[in-house]
């Protein structure tokens, strides 16, 4: 074979393998892609932190409006029949500001009997703990009503009969002198009704606002049977 053959064999050959280098080159981004597009479904599919959080957030505070009626212990012991009293059976009345009693009181704190009176002429069962809201000027940035926590520490059952009374009470941190927020009137649901009774709240008893706190010292204490 001639030197002239050889070479032109030689460059036949170099360009046989050019074409299947290039042609390897050329199939590599197709065979990646497949583990390129693999990745963006692996990370959409595990939750992302904000969604868990979200799921778990605390339900927003309460933006006032009427008092929720209470849930009341279920009822022991003799008496059980009687019925409930209902709003239309009862008159509402709050006293005198005293220094608060019992556990968890200071001095910072002041108790206000919240009276509930039978008027109509049957007995009727009264027990659990009211809603209560105050309501009063409007404060930034809570509002013009404070709907206050309660304190399920009041008898397990009680019979009211015509005239008598029962009493729950509103135990309140005061405010510092010139501070503080002033309500105007107390709106409550008895226990087991959603039809509110009102009574005025003492004029110059300012209050600290404790809306959404973990441990106010304001709040409502459940009812309790008056001597008869």
């Amino acid at each position: 074979m001639s030197t002239t053959t050889l070479t032109r064999v030689s460059l036949g050959a170099a360009a046989i393998a050019g074409v299947f280098t290039l042609a390897a080159c050329g199939s590599t981004p197709d065979a990646a892609a497949p583990a390129t597009s693999a990745a963006p479904s692996a990370s959409s599919s595990a939750p992302s932190a904000s969604d868990s959080s979200s799921s778990d957030s605390a339900p927003a505070a309460d933006s006032g409006g009427s008092p929720d009626a209470a849930e009341t212990k279920k009822p022991a012991g003799p008496g059980n029949s009687t019925p409930r009293c209902t709003t239309d059976d009862l008159s509402v009345s709050l006293d005198a500001p005293k220094p608060a009693t019992g556990a968890g009181g200071n001095s910072g704190q002041v108790e206000l009997a919240l009276t509930f009176k039978n008027t109509s002429s049957g007995d009727c069962a009264l027990y659990g703990v009211p809603g209560v809201d105050l309501n009063g000027p409007d404060s930034k940035p809570y509002g013009s009503v404070y709907h206050l926590p309660r304190q399920d520490n009041g008898v397990d059952h009680n019979v009211v009969g015509p005239g008598k009374t029962a009493t729950a009470s509103i135990t309140t941190l005061k405010a510092d002198q010139g501070a503080g927020w002033t309500p105007t009137e107390v709106t409550t649901i008895p226990p087991g009704q959603t039809k509110a009774l009102h009574a005025d709240w003492p004029a110059g008893l300012a209050i600290t606002r404790q809306d959404g706190a973990t441990h106010p010292g304001t709040f409502v204490n459940g009812i309790l049977a008056d001597p008869a």
